[in-house]
């Protein structure tokens, strides 16, 4: 049977609003399934350093536990845990529908400290810088991939999308396979933002891998 859906490169990126019944206004939490408390507690809370701010039964499973994490914004990641569930570190194989990672900012100031957190933690890790990004890759204790990202420059929170916008506009007539870091300064140029660009070690892009 022959596939006829229209192509990612149809459909127009832009940073507004569209014509749709609904508008969200932001995330407010994520729940994954977890294994156990002591280890989810352990990675998020004892290493990337989330703050534990509920714990309640699971309403919907009186069998497991509902955790909630501050991620440093307010925004919330969830857990449903149960004490009889062992962690597994191997690395998860992606379905359709599946999570195939999660992504957190991080200080661009600590980002060196960051990652010798992480070496001393044990935990290993892949550094990448993704062009209009920077970004440390790692795995919890179920082998769920975390990446610990800081953006290159401060961009202002409610001007984010529209630069993003704006450099993928300039990354498709420069020709470019991907946002690099020339775009995105281009972009906030023509923008007229005055962002500060932060000082990160060199990495290989990733590209491909």
């Amino acid at each position: 049977m022959p596939n006829d859906r229209r192509p990612a490169d149809d459909f127009e990126v832009s940073a507004d609003l569209p014509d749709s019944p609904m508008h969200t206004t932001g995330t407010d939490h994520i729940t994954l399934v977890g294994s156990n408390a002591e280890d989810t507690i352990a990675f998020y809370r004892d290493l990337l350093g989330m703050p534990l701010v509920l714990r309640q039964p699971n309403l919907d499973d009186p069998d497991s536990t509902h955790l909630f994490f501050d991620t440093g914004d307010g925004r919330v990641l969830t857990f449903f845990v149960n004490d009889d569930r062992d962690s597994d570190p191997r690395p998860r194989r992606t379905p359709v529908g599946g999570v195939h990672h999660l992504s957190f900012g991080i200080d661009p100031e600590r980002f060196v400290a960051v990652r010798e957190a992480l070496e001393d933690a044990g935990r290993g890790y892949n550094e990448f810088d993704r062009g209009i990004f920077h970004s440390l890759y790692t795995r919890d204790h179920n082998g769920l991939t975390i990446e610990l990202s800081t953006d290159k420059w401060a961009i202002p929170d409610d001007r984010r999308g529209e630069v993003l916008a704006t450099a993928q506009r300039i990354r498709e007539e420069d020709g470019a396979d991907f946002a690099e870091e020339r775009h995105l300064e281009q972009a906030l140029d023509e923008l007229g933002i005055d962002a500060e660009k932060f000082d990160l070690p060199d990495a290989p892009t990733g590209a491909g891998v």
